[in-house]
């Protein structure tokens, strides 16, 4: 499988980067997780045939992770697509998704489309299926507002991806990605401990733990960002493909 890092960036587009929302593809597999505002213009930009995804999942209902499927959708309708599509998510979703779409475009949520969309509620720790997908969603911590807030897990084609979401340290995150194949963590400061979200230097303290293969960091903030030349792993980029 494939994975695309359609955008990597922060809320405030440090470093120029773009709002999260990462696409997975494969021989049976094909969808997105997260779709963050800059998502339509970023997979336009990187000619990934957005009637092709099944499946968007969505971790949270702030704006750089969710406010790009009004965009999404819309385009879906003008461009006559005919795939279903199923969006899953926290609880609440389908009423995030009814609010959003009224508010950037009056009346959209109330126009009928062309294709069959379903809109799907994740509880944590309760696998669900689509298709060739298998998503486990772990609960996170990152505020008050936007949430709830889960990270997943997704077994596909006989690999695992593992996604921490925007949180601060929490327990979950070790049997979230225990032995993934690819484990694409939050890393938004380098070492300052700041509320609601993760730091590498905290991060590494778990990584034995967690004993993913492989480790992409994400979500980096201007601290992160000027430090990637003093970083051993990986650090994504807007645009960047990796095979696993």
């Amino acid at each position: 499988m494939q994975l695309r890092f359609v955008g990597c960036g922060d809320a405030f587009g440090s470093g120029g980067r773009l709002n999260t929302c990462f696409h997975i593809s494969g021989r049976e597999t094909n969808f997105l997780i997260d779709c963050g505002a800059s998502a339509l213009p970023a997979l336009k930009r990187l000619e990934i045939e957005r009637n092709d995804i099944d499946l968007i999942l969505i971790t949270h209902f702030h704006g750089d992770h969710f406010a790009g499927l009004p965009f999404f959708l819309l385009d879906a309708q003008f461009s006559r697509r005919t795939r279903p599509l199923t969006i899953a998510g926290p609880q609440g979703i389908e009423m995030r998704l009814t609010q959003v779409m009224e508010a950037l475009f009056e009346h959209s949520s109330k126009t009928k489309q062309g294709f069959e969309l379903s809109v799907v509620e994740l509880a944590p720790q309760q696998s669900q299926s689509f298709d060739a997908v298998t998503v486990t969603p772990y609960p996170v911590v990152h505020g008050q507002s936007g949430g709830p807030f889960l990270a997943y897990r997704v077994e596909a084609e006989g690999r695992t991806l593992a996604y921490s979401a925007d949180t601060e340290w929490t327990e979950t995150l070790i049997p979230l990605a225990h032995g993934a194949d690819l484990f694409i963590a939050e890393a938004y400061m380098y070492e300052k401990a700041v509320k609601n979200h993760l730091s590498l230097k905290t991060l590494e303290q778990h990584l034995p733990a967690i004993g993913a293969k492989r480790l992409v960091l994400t979500h980096m903030s201007e601290d992160m960002l000027s430090r990637l030349d003093d970083i051993e792993h990986l650090a994504a980029e807007d645009g960047m493909a990796l095979v696993f």
